[in-house]
């Protein structure tokens, strides 16, 4: 958890105006730092459409599979639809890989790091380590440790991650699989990135099964 200390409050609509006079953070005010937040929050507000172009850029991303990694997302998401899960898993399956633009090599944390405020601690733990879950399907064939998910063996959602990358993530690059288009999913991401940050009745533990 990145910044639990500090209250967030949602975008009130108004469009704040003015700049800082400081040049170094520690000469700021308490008037200064009330109008910068001000101005966070209006940048807050417009996360679901960074994240929904995000999405759309990821028709670039990695070649070789049979199909883009926009629409391994989307099928991902168009699972978990399909199976009954709730908003936050659906989502969660959608940007599960949007860490592939500028995360290569740790898109699991990064994808996590985007949701964690929004979404319950299941939710985000499972975003965090599905890539090592994932890995179960093809590290052996690249001389890796295809049992690397066993270290979280007794952990309380290791059964809940196995079961999205199961269900969900290694099964979802199937070209012939009719998949939900991004615009729609537009209501369901903006719903849950226009949720408070960090408040503790939506990053409380909501369900530990992915379907109810």
């Amino acid at each position: 958890m990145t910044e639990p200390v500090i209250e967030r409050h949602a975008f009130d609509g108004v469009q704040p105006t003015g700049m800082v006079s400081f040049t170094a953070m520690a000469d700021g005010t308490a008037e200064e730092y009330a109008l910068l937040d001000r101005f966070e929050r209006v940048h807050a507000a417009g996360l679901a459409d960074r994240v929904l172009g995000t999405l759309d850029r990821l028709t670039g991303s990695l070649g070789g599979y049979r199909i883009t990694r926009l629409e391994h997302s989307l099928q991902s998401a168009t699972r978990a639809r399909l199976d009954g899960a709730d908003i936050n898993w659906v989502v969660a399956a959608l940007v599960h890989d949007i860490g592939d633009e500028l995360a290569p090599f740790n898109h699991s944390e990064y994808a996590a790091a985007i949701v964690q405020p929004y979404v319950p601690a299941e939710v985000h733990w499972v975003v965090q380590h599905h890539g090592v879950f994932q890995s179960y399907y093809y590290a052996h064939h690249l001389g890796g440790d295809r049992d690397a998910r066993d270290q979280y063996r007794e952990h309380r959602w290791g059964p809940l991650c196995q079961q999205f990358c199961a269900e969900w993530d290694q099964n979802s690059f199937d070209p012939d699989f009719p998949i939900h288009e991004l615009s729609s999913f537009e209501d369901e991401v903006r719903e849950v990135f226009g949720r408070v940050a960090w408040s503790s009745d939506v990053t409380a533990v909501g369900s530990e099964r992915l379907v109810s």
